[in-house]
């Protein structure tokens, strides 16, 4: 713990202008000069309409600077051991500053989320030096994990409430569900690689992540025991929207997805759960991601 010692903030009595019939600057004030050791609080001001408050004669000189940079001092150790804790904050700042927010994300909880999660963590360590770039990046099996602004976007579009338990299908490296897991109150995440999903699972509960829980197997089926979902993610590219995925998403509830060709590009899709089953489809931009395996393609 660090102690402030030899600052000296002194208190002075000055007369408020309704007393003095003028200013501020009219009223008596009694001269301090700043001395140099904790100086415990007066007694309370007498009555009379005084006012007590701190005052230091040398508001622009010494006094003052030498609080600040003690202060400034203070802050610049702690920032120094923040980052030797985690060496990655800075490029996770610069992330989210000039691929994320720069590019339209506005979703403070978004953000947040994407400058907490120490992504790196999550992948391979001859990795690490990558981990916050641009762009995708292999975890094993031909899969990837996604850009980090693909996942901002997709986190964003679906509105997401602190109350929400959320489905998401492919976990992947397990970082999109950590970032769902920053936001929402439950989050389960199905993947249909077995080396996968361990890993995943194994790297959340490192990061101290309770309120999520992986399932190895096929996503196409969701996880029907466990809904129904306020929102649902699916992060791997489809031609078609799961049916039992629909099923399980409750009324009002958002699924986002990249839909289309699953060799080339795809339209990155919001659907909304109407009232009596009414879906409401919007486009928001192309994307491409590696191409859902199992039942989804026999359909």
């Amino acid at each position: 713990m660090f102690k402030i010692r030899n600052v000296r903030l002194e208190y002075c009595i000055r007369t408020p202008p309704s007393l003095t019939g003028g200013g501020w600057g009219v009223g008596e004030v009694e001269s301090k000069r700043c001395s140099w050791q904790l100086t415990p609080h007066p007694d309370p001001p007498p009555p009379g309409g005084r006012e007590l408050y701190r005052y230091c004669k040398e508001v622009t000189g010494q006094c003052w600077f030498k609080i600040v940079l003690i202060a400034f001092i203070i802050i610049s150790i702690a920032a120094s051991f923040a980052l030797a804790e985690d060496p990655y904050l800075a490029k996770r700042h610069e992330m989210v500053e000039q691929q994320i927010k720069a590019r339209g994300i506005r979703d403070g909880r978004v953000l947040a989320a994407m400058g907490k999660v120490p992504r790196h963590l999550l992948l391979d360590r001859t990795l690490w030096s990558m981990a916050y770039a641009d762009h995708p990046l292999p975890i094993g099996e031909g899969q990837t994990i996604s850009q980090p602004y693909v996942v901002a976007l997709m986190t964003e579009e679906l509105r997401l409430a602190p109350s929400d338990r959320v489905l998401e299908i492919g976990t992947g490296s397990g970082y999109q569900a950590a970032i769902l897991a920053e936001m929402v109150r439950e989050v389960y995440t199905i993947e249909i690689r077995k080396t996968l999903a361990a890993r995943a699972e194994e790297g959340l509960k490192n990061l101290g992540y309770k309120n999520v829980r992986v399932k190895y197997g096929d996503g196409y089926f969701g996880w029907a025991e466990q809904g129904p979902f306020d929102a649902i993610i699916i992060t791997a590219a489809v031609n078609h929207i799961p049916p039992p995925l629909l099923k399980q998403l409750k009324e009002g509830g958002r699924l986002i997805l990249p839909l289309g060709s699953t060799v080339f590009q795809q339209t990155l899709t919001l659907v909304t759960k109407k009232k009596g089953g009414e879906l409401d489809v919007e486009q928001k931009g192309q994307v491409a991601f590696v191409p859902m395996t199992g039942e989804a393609r026999k359909r």
